[in-house]
């Protein structure tokens, strides 16, 4: 059994048709990329996942269950967890408290009213900030951070509560190409605990770290495999040939 299956989902917003009857298979342990033309239906098919908006019709199975219709609070608590592409860190918050009020997200309300949580996750915090080179910065504001650091911040925080599974929305937008290079090198051992779906536009970056891609083209799906089979897909290659 994956550990997400998209089936048939369809989004409509009135006469437009968004998503188009989309399949999507994601396995534990991948690393799976999201690719097409702008417009194609990448971000909306991330955001149904989500639960930043319900499907049409069709269904969404996260780990045996159906979410189709779950809010993104219980979708989150269940190990699902997302990065949407404009950065939304706290900026005027220290960057280790940006981690620390990710982690918290998972506490009781009780235990957050006695503050007891602070120091018994500090050890969490500091992982979270030597994994993605920050921890020299963990007393500077947010908002103080580089734009590739703030994006690095952000995954931390998303992978703070230890998902299952981690939806990205186009991470390196922005970034030069050493943050981009940085960026796979920091999301690659993720892989031990944590599931990958990721749209992005840099197809260099994405074929190096993903084991599969799903191309989608007006809403619907033009080809799924591993990243050979999709490179040799004439009907891919004509896209980002002619339309890309």
């Amino acid at each position: 059994m994956a550990l997400l299956e998209v089936s048939g989902v369809t989004k409509l917003y009135g006469p437009l048709r968004a998503l188009d009857g989309v399949d999507l298979r994601v396995e534990a342990g991948t690393f799976h990329g999201l690719i097409g033309p702008n417009g194609s239906g990448k971000s909306t098919l991330l955001k149904s996942i989500a639960g930043a908006h319900f499907p049409t019709t069709g269904a969404i199975r996260f780990d045996g269950a159906d979410i189709t219709r779950l809010p993104p609070y219980q979708r989150a608590r269940s190990g699902l967890s997302l990065k949407f592409q404009i950065t939304a860190v706290l900026a005027e918050l220290s960057v280790y408290d940006n981690v620390l009020l990710a982690l918290q997200s998972l506490e009781s309300n009780w235990s957050l009213l006695l503050s007891r949580s602070r120091r018994r996750l500090d050890a969490d915090v500091m992982h979270a900030l030597e994994r993605f080179r920050l921890v020299d910065r963990a007393d500077d504001l947010a908002g103080e951070l580089s734009h590739g650091e703030q994006q690095w911040l952000e995954i931390a925080m998303a992978l703070a509560p230890r998902p299952k599974l981690l939806l990205l929305d186009e991470p390196t937008g922005g970034m030069s190409p050493e943050e981009r290079r940085v960026t796979g090198e920091l999301l690659m051992p993720i892989k031990a605990e944590c599931a990958l779906v990721i749209v992005e536009h840099d197809l260099d970056f994405i074929k190096n770290i993903c084991d599969r891609l799903t191309v989608l083209d007006q809403g619907r799906v033009l080809g799924d495999g591993t990243v050979e089979e999709i490179e040799r897909d004439p009907r891919v290659q004509e896209i980002y040939t002619s339309r890309v």
